[in-house]
């Protein structure tokens, strides 16, 4: 939230069972794991920038169609779902556009004002004052919690994906996050 610059990693060599081509928002019952199906599986070793997606699939259909059936009546969601939707109706053929959009759509609501840049040269380690997100673990996962819309059912479930935060707080989440 207080980043001047984002870098979006474009030369990195892709990770499978990463959230890079994966999300999690919360279910009825747990959490629905969504994942963005690639041209040529998780097992690639190409930079992320040349990682495709798979659209013979209709993906964007189902993810939407799930995200509307989950949070329809969150407190937020007709507040964001026209916008978000847009996403979702737009064709990406590479796994970085689509996560582009979506961080820029993310930032947008959040009222973030970071310059977004694509870094298309690999570096192993950045120097010392930028914060390397490239191996964040689930684990490290946010340290506050909110209400979710399941969770007298099923408790609160950590790492979904900011569409739960937002769909659930609204404009809190800036002051949430922060």
């Amino acid at each position: 939230m207080s980043a001047d610059t984002i870098i979006l990693d474009a030369g990195e060599h892709f990770q499978k069972m990463t959230a890079r081509n994966r999300y999690d928002i919360a279910g009825a019952n747990n959490a629905i794991k969504l994942s963005v199906p690639l041209v040529n599986g998780r097992n690639q070793h190409i930079p992320i920038s040349e990682v495709q997606i798979f659209n013979g699939e209709r993906w964007q259909t189902q993810h939407w169609r799930t995200i509307v059936s989950v949070y329809n009546r969150s407190p937020y969601f007709e507040h964001y779902a026209h916008s978000l939707q847009k996403l979702y109706e737009t064709e990406f053929t590479h796994l970085i556009a689509f996560n582009k959009a979506g961080i820029e759509w993310a930032m947008k609501q959040l009222k973030m004002k970071p310059e977004l840049q694509e870094s298309t040269t690999y570096l192993k380690e950045y120097p010392e004052a930028v914060k390397d997100l490239r191996s964040f673990k689930r684990d490290e996962s946010i340290s506050f919690k909110y209400h979710q819309i399941f969770e007298d059912r099923i408790g609160f479930l950590p790492d979904l994906s900011i569409l739960d935060l937002l769909f659930s707080e609204g404009p809190m989440a800036v002051k949430m996050l922060k």
